[in-house]
């Protein structure tokens, strides 16, 4: 779309096609219908909620088809639970028995700092270890942390140390900027919520048109059959329209397909799709670029399950794991704010199996402004559940078959990131699961999860 919106604006100098296998237009970043009264908004954001100021050129696009601006919110943050519990909002005792480490750890960001290009080769895991911060420190605060802003889930200990000292020594995209060498992270991040992205795309999508766009949605690329100075031909095929509009991987394979002709193109899918469609037309290095990227399978549950929200992640201030002097400094007032104001938007927890992997949580009703603003009681509030990576589905707390640990209640089932996709999504709370769908997320780098 954005792409598609910079050469609209020549309409002398290019014919544009966009071509969409959904029957919508925004593919990740979509809308869903709930039901208003329990949950105080008839619609809610899934997949996309939100992001950070830096993405200038989102935000000037919300300016300029959305009738509501993104709005800002200051992101609380839930680690772990019980004596591994921590949060950005106020101390606890977790931060007070790492405090040695939490300061070494300020004095590793900036050596790091000064010699960044050679962190660029080195593992998370192997730098870490390299300044002997402890196997704790690392699984229940280190790792969540970036995880969180990264987007990296379980693959977060193999990324480049340089993404984790960025994160903590930009100014302008550092979430976790600066280092708090009492309590590592005590600043609550800006952040943005994108309003009701549906009905974003629908008007973006008709202003292109009017621009002179042919905007063909339910029509997927099958194949690139050439690439050459002179043209690009390729083999497109019609999608059979669906009640939800979300249309399921491999199916309409019966429709007949079509060979068109075009200048130039512009894939604006992920790597491995991207290197599916070139197929016999990809050269060596766009084999060797596309193929680089490792995938998970990743599943997201949307479901208001508050029984299993309270066994799994803190929501609640505990004055037993609150502390007012964080290693010699007065935090009171912090302490105070999380009296009264303890809403974590985002809730990162362990596996217990294995405290090197993670789960996370939104509850969107204390993240989307629309939700929020309807001060719900927490017995209605609307939560999204990611379980990372299928191959390690064995430590997952949803994998009891009797249903007694996975969320129960379900608003709308998980989404196939890839490819088209398909949305279950009742108008009402189920009383039962339903299908699941899985998500590709990149393990190899934070800017293609």
């Amino acid at each position: 779309m954005a792409c598609t919106e910079q050469l609209s604006l020549h309409p002398d100098r290019f014919d544009v096609t966009l071509v969409e296998a959904q029957d919508y237009c925004g593919g990740q970043a979509f809308s869903i219908p709930i039901d208003e009264e329990r949950y105080g908004a008839p619609w809610m954001n899934q997949g996309v909620q939100g992001g950070s100021y830096i993405y200038h050129h989102t935000m000037r696009l919300f300016s300029k088809y959305s009738n509501v601006q993104a709005q800002h919110v200051d992101l609380q943050v839930s680690f772990g639970t019980g004596e591994h519990f921590w949060t950005n909002l106020f101390p606890t005792q977790l931060q007070v028995k790492h405090k040695n480490e939490i300061k070494r750890f300020k004095w590793a960001i900036r050596f790091m700092r000064w010699t960044e290009v050679f962190w660029a080769l080195i593992p998370l895991k192997v730098s870490l270890k390299m300044f002997f911060f402890s196997d704790e420190f690392m699984n229940h605060m280190i790792y969540p942390a970036l995880a969180l802003f990264l987007g990296t889930g379980n693959a977060t200990p193999d990324l480049p140390s340089i993404m984790m000292e960025r994160l903590y020594t930009s100014p302008t995209y550092g979430m976790w900027y600066k280092v708090d060498d009492k309590s590592l992270s005590s600043n609550l991040p800006p952040m943005v919520v994108f309003p009701e992205e549906r009905a974003f795309y629908e008007v973006w999508r008709k202003a292109l048109v009017e621009r002179g766009v042919n905007v063909r949605l339910r029509t997927e690329v099958d194949a690139v059959l050439e690439r050459s100075n002179k043209c690009v031909r390729v083999l497109t095929r019609p999608r059979r329209p669906k009640p939800d509009d979300h249309i399921p991987n491999d199916e309409d394979q019966d429709l007949p397909q079509t060979e068109e002709v075009y200048d130039e193109i512009v894939l604006c899918v992920l790597a491995d799709t991207a290197q599916r469609l070139l197929g016999k037309t990809a050269r060596w290095i766009d084999n060797r670029v596309l193929g680089a990227t490792t995938w998970s399978d990743d599943i997201t549950i949307t479901h208001n399950d508050t029984e299993y929200i309270k066994k799994w992640y803190t929501v609640d201030f505990d004055e037993n794991l609150a502390v007012n002097n964080i290693n010699g400094r007065d935090d009171s007032d912090r302490v105070q704010r999380g009296r009264t104001d303890f809403k974590p938007m985002y809730m990162i927890k362990n596996v217990p199996k294995d405290p090197r992997k993670l789960e996370m949580c939104f509850d969107c009703s204390n993240f989307q402004y629309q939700l929020k603003e309807a001060k719900k009681p927490f017995s209605n509030h609307i939560f999204q559940t990611i379980f990372l990576n299928k191959k390690h589905e064995d430590t997952w707390t949803r994998s009891d078959p009797k249903g007694q640990d996975h969320p129960r209640g379900l608003v709308a089932s998980a989404l196939s990131r890839l490819d088209p996709l398909r949305l279950c999504c009742p108008v009402d709370v189920a009383s039962q699961w339903q299908e699941t769908y899985y998500i590709r997320s990149c393990l190899d780098s934070g800017e293609c999860s």
